[in-house]
């Protein structure tokens, strides 16, 4: 800029030094770093807020010379030299780590400064840098010793939460049904978008007249009675395959196919075999049930009915209840609704499916209630195979002095152990022989 008597004049001689240093401070002001603007010849120019908060036991260093500041607050001989020369020679300086007790206390800082150029104000060459408070990472390094000896008392508390887990995850497992559990827990499906259109057997099954049983017996032997009863339903059901979709009071809602499935025909037969082994069940359990109070026996009607599906979570947000909706349903309930006491009755695709193996005799057509045509009927014996037969599992033993019954089948084992115990006091009261 020629100005007058042709006289050249600097930018910088247009504004104030001062607001100029000041505006290249700016950023460090608040910042969380103890920082500082020094000149070349590194007397400090300006320090932050956080410089006076993090070494107050300094005052005013203003002009003062920055490596004797770094002596006044304790800093190694080695270091100080280490920064002259690399600040010189470098134009940059990284310390990781200095150590300086403030108040007492030993805090671990990183130093970083850099020289800075500027060609319109030569003042603004100089050297910015600032502290960097690592107190928190060097006492972590310091605690790694701690830190495994805590990592083993943390894997007890983790060992120990674990079999909570187990727990709550065993808890859990009584409100759904192993398929569907294991999906859940293995990621097999997402349980918020698991649709599907299948083609299952779908079994219902309730109690004859159980309103008159809930008005006769009192609350605890009520659930001892309908406990046993859903429980031994539930052992064969889960034994045969199934998919236990709900209980609703005694009623019960089971289906195959889904989410394995072994074909149609053989979902079939495992789901008629389940029924004809539930019905054997109920007729093991009429003792021990009378035992408890049932003064008539305990009669169960069942029906089964096969055909296409959709199956996946149903619910709410709050919710989910993985179940299957559809005219076979529908169906099943119908034909349980109709069905004779301890009577099986299956629609006309289920016994498509299973005639050639299982004994059935034609019932009637009817058209269930909510539908627009006619259904055949039939009513299961059983299955034709006398092998087959011959596999079921027996629960009930009748000899000649001795009559067992096992009325938990959910642990064969503790049955066994329990007879062992009855063996030993029997042999107890036999007399011994003295004839000798």
């Amino acid at each position: 800029l020629i100005i007058g008597a042709q006289r050249t004049m600097n930018l910088e001689e247009f504004f104030n030094k001062n607001n100029i240093i000041d505006l290249s401070f700016f950023n460090f002001r608040n910042a969380i770093t103890a920082a500082y603007l020094a000149n070349n010849d590194l007397q400090i120019l300006r320090v932050n807020e956080n410089f006076r908060k993090f070494f107050p036991v300094l005052g005013n260093v203003t002009n003062a010379y920055f490596p004797d500041v770094l002596a006044q607050l304790g800093v190694s001989g080695e270091q100080i030299t280490q920064f002259i020369s690399d600040i010189e020679s470098k134009g940059f300086v990284q310390i990781p780590s200095i150590h300086i007790h403030v108040d007492n206390e030993e805090r671990v800082y990183s130093l970083l400064s850099t020289r800075t150029d500027d060609d319109s104000f030569t003042y603004l060459n100089c050297i910015q840098g600032q502290f960097i408070d690592r107190t928190a990472e060097w006492s972590l390094r310091n605690e790694r010793e701690e830190l495994l000896e805590q990592k083993i008392r943390d894997q007890e508390i983790i060992e120990e939460n674990s079999r909570r887990l187990e727990n709550l995850a065993h808890r859990l497992a009584k409100y759904l049904s192993p398929q569907i559990y294991q999906s859940i827990f293995s990621d097999i499906e997402e349980t918020r978008a698991a649709y599907a259109r299948k083609n299952l057997t779908i079994f219902f099954s309730d109690i004859v007249k159980f309103t008159d049983l809930t008005d006769i017996l009192e609350p605890e032997r009520l659930a001892t009675v309908i406990n046993s009863y859903l429980s031994e339903m539930s052992s064969i059901a889960i034994d045969c395959g199934g998919t236990i979709d709900k209980f609703i009071g005694d009623a019960i809602l089971v289906f195959f196919g889904d989410p394995e499935s072994n074909g149609e025909v053989e979902d079939s037969l495992k789901c008629v075999e389940m029924a004809v082994r539930m019905r054997t069940r109920v007729a093991e359990l009429q003792k021990y049930w009378q035992s408890h109070g049932v003064t008539q026996e305990v009669h169960v009607r069942m029906g089964i009915a096969t055909g296409y599906c959709t199956v996946g979570n149903f619910g709410s947000e709050q919710r989910l209840d993985y179940t299957a909706l559809g005219r076979p349903v529908n169906l099943a309930a119908r034909l349980q609704g109709i069905a004779d006491p301890d009577a099986i009755l299956i629609d006309e695709n289920t016994h498509g499916l299973v005639h050639s193996h299982v004994s059935c005799e034609p019932i009637d057509k009817i058209t269930p209630k909510g539908f627009s045509r006619s259904v055949q009927v039939y009513q299961v014996g059983d299955f034709i195979s006398e092998a087959h037969r011959g596999r079921r599992p027996e629960l009930s033993r009748v000899g000649q002095h001795v009559e067992i019954n096992v009325i938990d089948s959910s642990d064969i084992r503790a049955a066994i152990e329990e007879l062992r115990h009855f063996q030993e006091d029997f042999e107890k009261q036999i007399p011994k022989d003295t004839s000798s």
